[in-house]
């Protein structure tokens, strides 16, 4: 036995040797996971303008990315089963070549306009031809390099699970180093180029790994495997738990992005702090010894949970720190204890590669459910409480104390769904009060659910339960005043709420009222006749000023071009004999502002309207030049703003399709952003002199709102009286603000100006 040993001893490698294995191993790792991450907001940036800046972009891009993990993982795994040790080397060279060839990054030309439907499908095709090679080969790299790793003999190799912290720091750090530095800084041209040169740096990192692993004594690599011969292999429960852990969480951050992301900007910069908190997630659950133990966020998670159950009940969408910190701090908690488990139940490294494929698969089923499953199943956002609900099934099993009190858990638990539920069909004091405490209700089952789980230790189905129950009253209890009915599309969920008494019928787009339109007079009689247009479109506002003072100085009817139809208000502030044509990406929309039972600007004020489908960069920018009188920009996803409408190139098609004497008008009203300088910025690069009216209405209890208006033009004489108003101010660009064009613009900056002047 000792002549059998001792070769391998002497053959092993020496302790430099183990350094430079490490290192190299390591660099070529966190590179890829740079890269890997990196070309995620990247791509989707260049790809937002082609779908109107929706953030449902990036969901379909998460399903994308993680269905092509899964298939790098997969390819991974198929590869190691290979007996020859040249083989994987080989294959994964060549296939990195072959990806470096179809770089610099850049939208393949055979997707130039979307459909006029089927935008995830189209969306997924676009991504697999345009960037799918590079990333599949990307994506193969972690579990393909850990099992090289592991065949180097090296000492660590037994447990190479240390090298899946290390890709997922290269992922945390590219993710945010993109809103923070890269996106300030850098044009999406040189990104590209970055982007690229690394991808080069990938190639020779990895032929080294290679090279060190072909160098490797085989005795060493026989070893190693001989080691973990009697480890059994993982069985078929086990692997489906495996499953369902990735999956919760991943479905979980498509969710809490879409939540976040709606009510702020279609941006990397909101897509990457949930992404970069699920990758910090994995860096210290598979870290030797965690600086956030795994007890700790199994105690943890039921509150986490309770806290979500009160923020959906509370809403709290007007403030920015608690929609961005609440949501995404309880998300970190339940994230940390799903991938706690999955750390705490992987197996020895003979099977890191079908862990891996488990995993990825997992994340693929969790995508498809939140990015492409819900969209076409629910007319609301339903994923993200469902998702909440089972992330309590997450939970380890379970031995309940005071098991003679908690056995009785469910019929008490029926009892009090029926004393909470039942009254939401009925009318009277308890219905209205139940209505009224909302939060409190909703927050205490929540809260029992947390208690449940830090008192009794109650099995994980309970807690479950509770959780439905808590989340099912925020359902049942909704927050909008009145009835509702919504809408769904790729483009997000419309509500329409019909407040009490039926006096005004509201558009609501995440938490952003978006139209309205008044019912019945305040003696509660019906409205005849023309409708008045109010919310931000009242005759005495920014843009019904604009439009009464380009028609004054015109003296004759009106050619306008509005983008956005919305609740179809600005059909009533056009007059007889004038030529007004709607742009508009969102066919849904158009058609629940043309249903008079919804709105009746439409159909009492312009019946006849035929709007323009599709982004209007793409509809707009074919209409002849010179043509229109005014411009009117008013396209809007909730609060967030399509930023490619919002450019120096973007603006150049406006000014271009304006008549001699013409105007843009763009509404910048924004809770988050401070789009005035952006706008005036855009306008003064493209030669325009820009007013600004911000005035306050003060009549927001009649659905009369204030707003933020900037009207550009080509001289001061094109806007007629404004220019003389104090009402509105002539405003200079800011040289400190660098100027948005379709290959630069920066959200954190607009942010900050918001925040810093207290608005």
């Amino acid at each position: 036995m000792d002549s059998i040993v001792q070769p391998a001893v002497t053959e092993q490698p020496s302790s430099s040797r183990n350094r430079l294995l490490l290192a190299v191993y390591t660099a070529a790792i966190f590179v890829s996971a740079l890269l890997l991450f990196s070309v995620q907001p990247l791509f989707t940036k260049m790809v937002l303008p082609r779908l109107g800046g929706s953030p449902a972009v990036w969901s379909v891009a998460m399903v994308f990315f993680q269905s092509l993990l899964l298939a790098g993982y997969a390819y991974a795994h198929l590869l190691m089963q290979a007996k020859s040790r040249i083989v994987p080397v080989a294959v994964h060279l060549v296939l990195l070549i072959a990806a470096f060839a179809t770089l610099p990054l850049g939208i393949a030309s055979a997707y130039g306009e979307p459909p006029a439907s089927g935008y995830a499908f189209w969306l997924l095709g676009l991504f697999a031809v345009s960037i799918g090679l590079p990333f599949f080969a990307l994506a193969a790299n972690n579990p393909l390099l850990q099992a090289w790793f592991v065949r180097t003999g090296h000492p660590d190799g037994h447990d190479p699970y240390f090298l899946y912290a290390s890709s997922n720091i290269g992922s945390f750090l590219a993710l945010l180093s993109y809103p923070f530095l890269l996106e300030p800084m850098f044009t999406l041209h040189l990104q590209n180029r970055f982007w690229t040169a690394g991808y080069g740096l990938l190639i020779l990192l990895i032929a080294a790994c290679g090279a060190l692993l072909l160098r490797s004594p085989r005795l060493a690599e026989v070893e190693a495997r001989d080691e973990e011969v009697n480890a059994p292999a993982p069985g078929l429960i086990t692997r489906l738990r495996w499953i369902f852990l990735a999956a919760v969480p991943s479905g979980l951050l498509i969710a809490v992005t879409a939540h976040i992301s709606t009510d702020v900007a279609a941006a990397p910069l909101l897509w990457v702090l949930p992404l970069s908190l699920y990758l910090l997630t994995w860096v210290v659950v598979f870290q030797s010894r965690p600086l956030l133990p795994h007890k700790w966020m199994l105690m943890l998670q039921p509150v986490a949970i309770a806290g979500v159950v009160v923020l959906l009940a509370f809403g709290g969408e007007q403030n920015l720190l608690l929609t961005l910190g609440g949501h995404q701090l309880c998300f970190f908690v339940i994230a940390m204890a799903c991938h706690g488990e999955l750390a705490r139940t992987r197996p020895p490294a003979r099977y890191l590669t079908g862990f891996y494929v488990a995993l990825s698969f997992g994340g693929m089923v969790g995508g498809l459910f939140a990015g492409l499953v819900a969209p076409f199943t629910f007319s609301w956002i339903a994923e993200y409480p469902i998702l909440i609900a089972l992330a309590a099934l997450c939970r380890p099993s379970a031995n309940e104390r005071l098991a003679g009190i908690v056995k009785w858990y469910w019929l008490a638990l029926a009892a009090l769904a029926v004393a909470l539920v039942a009254p939401s069909y009925t009318t009277g004091d308890l219905s209205t009060w139940l209505e009224d405490h909302r939060v409190w209700v909703a927050g205490a089952v929540g809260v029992l659910a947390a208690l449940l789980a830090l008192i009794l230790n109650a099995g994980r189905w309970k807690i479950f339960a509770t959780v439905a129950l808590a989340l099912a009253l925020i359902r049942v209890y909704p927050a909008d005043e009145g009835r509702v009915t919504t809408v769904r599309s790729f483009f997000g969920v419309h509500k329409i709420v019909v407040t009490p008494g039926g006096y005004f019928h509201v558009l609501m787009h995440g938490t952003t009222i978006h139209g309205a339109e008044r019912f019945r007079n305040d003696d509660g009689t019906p409205v005849i006749g023309r409708p008045e247009p109010i919310t931000y479109y009242h005759k005495d506002g920014g843009i019904g000023q604009a439009v009464s003072a380009i028609r004054e100085r015109k003296g004759a009817p009106l050619k306008v071009a509005a983008i956005g139809v919305g609740s179809g208000t600005l059909a009533c502030a056009a007059e007889p004999g004038e030529n007004w044509t709607f742009f508009e990406i969102d066919q849904s929309m158009v058609d629940a502002a043309r249903d008079p039972r919804n709105f009746r600007y439409i159909s009492s004020c312009m019946p006849d309207m035929k709007p323009v489908i599709g982004d209007a960069r793409l509809t707009f920018a074919k209409e002849p030049d010179g043509a229109y009188d005014l411009v009117i920009v008013d396209a809007y996803s909730s609060d967030a703003i399509p930023i490619h409408l919002a450019t120096e190139e973007a603006m150049k098609i406006y000014k271009d399709k304006l008549a001699p004497h013409g105007a843009v008008v763009m509404h910048v009203s924004n809770r988050h952003l401070d789009l005035e300088t952006v706008v005036v910025g855009i306008a003064d690069a493209n030669d325009l002199t820009s007013w600004v009216f911000n005035e306050d209405s003060g009549r927001d209890s009649d659905y009369i709102f204030s707003t933020d208006v900037v009207i550009s033009a080509r001289e001061e004489a094109d806007i007629g009286r404004l220019a003389s108003s104090k009402q509105w101010v002539q405003t200079e660009a800011d040289d400190r603000v660098r100027v948005w064009t379709d290959d630069y613009s920066n959200i954190l900056g607009a942010l900050y100006r918001r925040l810093r002047d207290g608005e």
